[in-house]
């Protein structure tokens, strides 16, 4: 969701009288410094974390993105009252100089990598793919975090599945899997996999209301 402003102001915001013909252009990481400290006591009063800040051009104008996250997710009525709460307090700053900027506030991508406590936390119960300190890489499901450590169940080993009828192959399977607690020192950035949902035997979508199964590497069959 965006919140589009023109001379440094969110559009229905108040006329903001000018400070001369040049606009202000504060160097990109100060600005994204002095907006993080400006946004995140109001982005934590509201029940979230402040995920990333960022500045770039777009055409004659800048791009303000902010990406908020919390523990039951964000809906589109929490980006509504962020959008709405960041761009008063912008419109009350010069943090922004006089030129104009859109304002984007979103919540974080599948691709965003996972970093702190929180970021494991929330991936619980998804597949990650996560680099180790001590060189080499995991795969498999996050069961539990904590601010010291993640639990990961590991798939253990692959073996070849026969096929019906002449004992074709049907591809590797897992054979199961070992949890493993890892230190956060231990983890790289570790990344969310993304999963579909599978098809029903007919090849058609599982209907709604039926029980719904996404098998991963780190699950046994």
């Amino acid at each position: 969701m965006s919140v589009e402003s023109r001379g440094g102001r969110a559009q229905g915001g108040r006329a903001r009288s000018g400070r001369g013909d040049a606009p202000a252009r504060p160097a990109r990481d100060a600005a994204i410094a002095d907006l993080t400290a400006l946004l995140a006591p109001a982005v934590a009063a509201a029940g979230f974390d402040l995920e990333e800040v960022d500045v770039r051009p777009a055409g004659r104008r800048r791009l303000v993105k902010i990406v908020v996250d919390g523990d039951g997710g964000v809906g589109l009525d929490d980006i509504a009252r962020l959008s709405e709460k960041a761009s008063g307090l912008l419109d009350e700053s010069d943090v922004m100089g006089t030129s104009p900027y859109v304002l984007e506030v979103t919540s974080p991508g599948v691709d965003r990598p996972l970093t702190e406590p929180r970021h494991w936390r929330r991936a619980v119960g998804r597949l990650v793919v996560v680099p180790l300190a001590e060189g080499g890489q995991v795969e498999g499901r996050v069961v539990a975090a904590d601010d010291e450590a993640v639990e990961i169940d590991v798939a253990t080993g692959r073996a070849k599945g026969s096929g019906k009828g002449g004992g074709k192959s049907a591809g590797p399977r897992n054979t199961g899997t070992r949890r493993r607690r890892f230190g956060l020192g231990e983890l790289g950035r570790g990344r969310v996999q993304v999963e579909f949902k599978p098809l029903d035997g007919g090849g058609s979508p599982v209907p709604p209301g039926e029980a719904e199964e996404t098998r991963s590497p780190a699950e046994p069959d």
